[in-house]
């Protein structure tokens, strides 16, 4: 479906996938204590997946960082350091609730929820309502643990990168192919943006999650193609449902 420079792949926990994650590039480390809602998602204790807290006992990431039921996936919250974990404290286990319409990326739904074992302290991100509208070039932000080159390594400390907003037709006619619930900021024409390693983290715009890091193309040395992000204001309603259907492989 996609042209052949556009594959898409991500790695999780050592695996290969057709998807691809995101890093921060050209970012720099947020000060201590800072963005607090961020999550980093680990199986057996490692990171392989951002997220971000929107509710005191949910998370809310990508579909494709979804692993198999039996696995051992738990969330880290309270530290921008994942070397400086409490384990008694900041690391909570999960239940997955991954978006039934799910497939793939280029089909688009990437977006589960992670409900916590107990109710976190921290502060929740906000989310925006249903009726607003992101403009084009609006400034937002990204963060997340992941590598800053190209299958580089990962980050301990989180980062975070300034980008803008790209408008839809734009966006479109560099994918040739995108996914109804979208949007775009970063990557294209600019050095900024993610890449491998950390998929499900938020795209903040007004201090508001309106977005989730999806997927973009094999290679981080932009400029190159978009970065492309789910559009949470689409799944307002599943978000706020109090039993929502999900997808469990």
């Amino acid at each position: 479906m996609f042209r052949l420079h556009t594959l898409l792949f991500i790695v999780l926990a050592g695996s290969v996938q057709k998807a691809l994650g995101g890093e921060i590039i050209e970012g720099k480390e947020v000060p201590p204590n800072s963005l607090q809602y961020m999550a980093s998602v680990q199986n057996n204790g490692k990171h392989f997946c951002g997220g971000f807290l929107i509710k005191k006992d949910i998370v809310l990431t990508a579909a494709h960082c979804f692993i198999k039921k039996n696995s051992n996936l738990t969330v880290v919250l309270g530290t921008n350091d994942l070397r400086k974990v409490n384990e008694r404290t900041m690391r909570y286990k999960v239940e997955k609730c991954k978006h039934p319409g799910f497939l793939n990326v280029s089909f688009g739904n990437d977006i589960m929820m992670l409900k916590l074992s107990r109710p976190s302290k921290i502060k929740p991100i906000k989310l925006p309502n249903g009726k607003m509208k992101i403009k084009n070039n609006a400034p937002c932000r990204v963060a997340g643990w992941g590598s800053i080159k190209t299958k580089g390594p990962t980050v301990d400390k989180l980062r975070e990168v300034e980008v803008a907003t790209i408008d839809r037709r734009t966006c479109q006619r560099e994918w040739a192919t995108l996914p109804a619930k979208s949007i775009c900021a970063g990557g294209y024409k600019t050095k900024k943006g993610f890449c491998q390693g950390d998929s499900g983290g938020p795209l903040v715009c007004n201090t508001m999650a309106v977005g989730i890091v999806s997927y973009t193309g094999v290679t981080c040395v932009y400029p190159h193609l978009p970065n492309v992000y789910t559009d949470i204001t689409k799944f307002l309603p599943w978000i706020s449902d109090p039993k929502p259907k999900c997808k469990i492989d």
